[in-house]
């Protein structure tokens, strides 16, 4: 018996060196290719990205994977108390691999074999860390073992508060979010540490399949896998009984956050931003890089330059008649699921959608769009409301400008017609709404620093992503003369330089140009102060051909209007194209005292650490960081920018467009409570409007226009459709702070002169005006006109409103009189 169990033992020791060799082997092949797991050290994962307006507040979000990557030390005890209930609830206790969960969860597989069911796994945490850092998700027997491997090897290199933090920063949750920080925003708009139980329940019951427990297609599951994650809590003792008891009772409270931009109005700036990174740094950075991008948006003069810009194409558009309606639909049944489908302008969220129920001549009866869950399902409540003729009067007019054959609300409107509107005071009461077909930008900018703090490309975003005010090239028509007058003041003209208004010929290469003036007709011979304010077209091409194009073309290159400008004659008119922003930009230069500068949308970037990675503030400040105070003088920024014009000539431009709005083309439509200067701007067949203007704080510029250029109709020019809408965001913009004053630079000499003659106007004579002149420059002595006459004018006519009539001296073409 003692040598059969000797024979037996033998066996059985030589079968057990042969497994074990067999394992040793297996083992071997399997570890000898094993991934290094050192890489968990240096872990950089791929992270949101984030804009923030001026004032910190957030205005988009940008990720492939939405994550936020937080250390432990920020993720709440009970966040991971319950990632730890859900997932391995011995975490802290094994060393990688949980031996008593691994044979429960055998146990448990033998018990289903042949049922069908899906086996239980028991990978714990740190086994799920080696699998998605390191590992496929291949269902194989190689890929569990180089896990448990892998996991006894990462317990030994890490702390078990790092490999938590991987975990909860590498998961995927669903809706496109990874990790904790990134999950709570998506599903809760929330940050982890304003988590309640129920909520930190449910995120934890996702890792195991987002899938099958969505929010909303999936909302019972969802809700018991969640409470079985709270009675996990509870069991282990991170959550009292009846706090539990009381999280399970509550919904599952799920808000998605939307992406894209998040600050109201912001669409059109933050897409500008986006594509600006992009083009600086690529689509990974934007997208992986995490970068923090603090950008120059002022969010209230935001909302001031979207409400005004819209205001005024709205008017404009109602004004040309009725569009028709969105489009029809049938409403014998329930005439809300239809509605419900109807797409509408996600960014104009003081209109609604509605549906006509029946219309007379009192007015229309409406529903209105019911409203959506998050998860897109309609509410089934319906609310009515009314349009009153007089709301919906605008629409009597077609669009092409024919009057309807019925003048009441009827003969617009029939049942079906989906149409927007706009809630009034009166309960119940809409106002007919329709997107205009014209369109416009605006930009409103710091001259001092080129800080864009507003930006509004369009009337919606949701209408048309296309940025107007960066993208549009549209010709500045009168709004580009400025920069004639001031290479013209720059080069020895002054603003009491008189030039003669009158019809003028241009031949060249066999083809006759003859501008005219808008309207029509001719002043004779003016000051450039009243060219630029009564915006003279015949002035400003003489004084052009005086001086020559390629200054005026080097001076629009200067000032950033142009890339490269030919030196023709009609872009001395505003012919060529260009943006809003760049005319801005060129105007805020004549704002801060002819500083160049450098238009920015973005003030700082950070990268995933912090560091600074771009400044747009390039001003250096020697000792601003002293350590102490030792009775040093206080530190001064040092302005390195380009004087790219005479403080004194950008004075006397200001000086001269401020005459634009107080005598000329803009007068009487700009009420502001501080000095205002700028240009109005009117196009070919009032195709497009222009104005741009400023106050010593702020430079605000817009056009509107169709995007295929189209006539705006009669009477459509700068003054009566761009000015106002200048004037009402600027009432808003610098509603609250103290009005400045333009500065005259010191040396300048102030001298009365006569407005018609430009001669220096003796005491008590009419019609004069204080003008700004350089040292050594001042009014003529002689009364002589710049530019070749066309046709005699008979030098009585010319002179007879000025006492200095025995002065004038007449020598032939040359233009002396």
């Amino acid at each position: 018996m003692i040598r059969l169990i000797g024979y037996f033992f033998g066996i059985g020791a030589f079968l057990l060196l042969g497994v074990a060799a067999a394992v040793a082997i297996y083992l071997g092949s399997v570890t000898k290719d094993l991934p290094d797991y050192e890489v968990l050290a240096k872990y950089s994962p791929p992270v949101t990205t984030r804009f923030h307006a001026g004032n910190g507040a957030l205005m988009a979000e940008y990720a492939r994977e939405r994550r936020l990557y937080l250390p432990i030390q920020a993720i709440p005890d009970r966040v991971k108390a319950a990632f730890i209930s859900a997932e391995d609830k011995n975490f802290y206790q094994h060393p990688g691999v949980d031996i008593t969960g691994l044979a429960r969860a055998i146990t448990v597989n033998l018990q289903n074999f042949g049922s069908g069911r899906r086996p239980v796994g028991a990978s714990t945490i740190t086994q799920q860390v080696a699998k998605n850092f390191l590992l496929s998700s291949d269902q194989t027997i190689d890929r569990k073992v180089k896990e448990a491997i892998l996991s006894f090897r990462i317990e030994q290199a890490y702390s078990k508060d790092r490999i938590l933090e991987l975990y909860l920063n590498e998961i995927f949750f669903g809706l496109n979010s990874y990790g904790i920080a990134g999950a709570a925003l998506t599903y809760f708009d929330k940050s982890v540490t304003e988590l309640t139980i129920a909520e930190t329940a449910y995120l934890a019951a996702l890792p195991k399949g987002p899938a099958n427990y969505h929010p909303f297609r999936k909302a019972d599951a969802a809700i018991e896998r969640r409470n079985w994650v709270i009675d996990r809590m509870v069991e282990n003792g991170y959550v009292t009984k009846t706090d539990g008891e009381d999280a399970k009772k509550q919904p599952l409270g799920v808000n998605p956050r939307r992406g894209g931009a998040h600050l109201f109005a912001s669409d059109f700036f933050a897409e500008e931003v986006r594509r600006q990174i992009i083009q600086k740094y690529g689509d990974n950075a934007l997208y992986e890089g995490g970068l923090s991008v603090r950008t120059s948006l002022d969010p209230r003069m935001q909302i001031a330059a979207r409400k005004a810009l819209q205001e005024g194409l709205l008017s404009y558009d109602e004004r040309r008649g009725f569009h028709g309606p969105v489009k029809s639909i049938e409403i014998g049944g329930d005439w809300g699921e239809p509605l419900g489908k109807v797409v509408a302008l996600a960014d104009v969220p003081e209109w609604k959608l509605a549906v006509v129920l029946s219309a007379d001549g009192r007015g229309v009866e409406i529903g209105i769009q019911p409203d959506k869950e998050a998860s897109g399902k309609i509410i089934a409540e319906r609310v009515t409301g009314h349009i009153s003729a007089k709301n919906m009067q605008w629409a009597y007019r077609s669009a092409n400008g024919e009057r309807k054959s019925a003048k009441s609300p009827e003969g617009v409107l029939g049942p079906g017609d989906v149409v927007y509107v706009e809630p009034l005071a009166d309960k119940g009461e809409y106002r007919l709404r329709q997107p205009p077909k014209v369109q416009g930008g605006l930009v409103a900018m710091d001259p001092q620093t080129g800080r864009v703090l507003a930006m509004v490309g369009g009337f919606s975003y949701g209408q048309s992503e296309f940025n107007r005010a960066t993208q549009a090239m549209r010709q500045p028509g009168s709004s580009f003369k400025p920069f004639v007058y001031a290479a013209a003041l720059d080069n020895g003209y002054t603003p009491a330089s008189v030039i003669l208004d009158a019809p003028i010929e241009i031949v060249a290469g066999g083809q006759v140009w003859r501008p005219e003036n808008y309207g029509g007709g001719s002043a004779g011979p003016s000051t450039l102060r009243l060219g630029i304010e009564k915006s003279r077209n015949l002035m400003t091409v003489r004084l052009a051909n005086d001086m020559g194009m390629n200054i005026v073309a080097e001076y629009a290159e200067r000032f950033g209007i142009y890339d490269k400008m030919p030196p023709l004659l009609a872009m001395s008119l505003g012919s060529g194209e260009t943006t809003v922003l760049r005319m801005v930009s060129a105007y805020s230069v004549l704002a801060n005292g002819g500083k160049q500068i450098k238009p920015s949308l973005i003030d700082r970037i950070q990268d995933r650490y912090g560091k600074t990675i771009f400044r747009h503030e390039d001003r250096t400040c020697d000792n601003c960081n002293a350590a102490d105070w030792g009775n040093q003088e206080e530190p001064v920024l040092t302005d390195n920018r380009e004087q790219v014009l005479d403080p004194m000539t950008s004075y006397q431009i200001t000086s001269m467009m401020e005459g634009v709005v107080l005598r000329g083309t803009a007068a009487g439509k700009i009420t502001l409570d501080r000095p205002v200067a700028g240009k109005t701007g009117t196009t070919n067949d009032e195709k497009d409007a222009w104005f741009v203007g400023y106050t010593p704080d702020l430079v605000a510029g817009l056009y509107l226009g169709f995007d295929n250029p189209a006539p705006l109709g009669r009477g459509a020019t700068g003054g009566s459709l761009a000015v106002p809408i200048f004037n009402n965001f600027m009432q808003e913009a610098v509603k609250g702070t103290r009005p400045g004053k333009f500065v005259v630079p010191e040396g300048m000499n102030m001298i009365a002169v006569n407005r018609k003659t430009g001669m220096a106007a003796y005491e008590g004579e009419p019609d004069t005006i204080i003008e700004a002149f350089k040292p050594g420059t001042g009014p003529a002595d002689t009364f002589s006109v710049i530019g070749g006459l066309d046709q005699y004018v008979p030098p009585e006519e010319i002179l007879k409103n000025s006492p200095q009539a025995n002065q004038a001296v007449t020598s032939g073409s040359n233009g002396l009189f």
